[in-house]
Formats: structure tokens, sequence, C-alpha cells
């Protein structure tokens, strides 16, 4: 059986991933909301950590509780992508 491909990583798609988890639509997640505030829970927020790993970020959760904004993700995500 082939190797599916990796969905590639883009601001978007992770502001569309956190929106999900928190049932929202994606309009309502801004670049420089506080996640927590907006009620991302950190069993949550490993889940799609663990998404961006898969999809080939090179990242540690460890990294995201120190920032919890997307702009701020995005840039750790972004500077650390497989390819």
């Amino acid at each position: 059986m082939a190797e599916q491909p990796k969905a590639a990583i883009t601001l978007e798609t992770m502001r569309a991933d956190i929106a999900g988890m928190l049932h929202e639509e994606p309009e309502a997640i801004a670049d420089d909301d506080n996640l927590i505030d907006l009620g991302l829970d950190s069993i949550r927020a490993m889940a799609l950590v663990q998404r961006w790993i898969q999809a080939g970020a090179r990242v540690e959760f460890s990294e995201f509780a120190e920032k919890p904004e997307l702009a701020a993700w995005w840039e750790l995500v972004s500077s650390r992508l497989d390819g």
C-alpha cells in the first residue's frame, strides 16, 4: 500500500485545525487571539501539535505553551517544516 502524501501546513490550515477543535468557524480565530482564552485546553492542543508533526513540522508540544497565539504558532511551525 502506498503511503499517502502529507497535507501541506499553512497558516490557514492551522487556523482551520484550531477552529475545528474549538467548534468555531476559522474566521473566528484571529492571529493574535490567546487560544487558551478561546477555550483550547492542553489535551486538544497536544492533538493539534501531533497532527502538525505528522504533517512534517519538527516541533515539540512544550514550545507551543510559551505563546498561545496562532501567529506565534505559525511562525514556529513554518520555520520547522520538512521539505
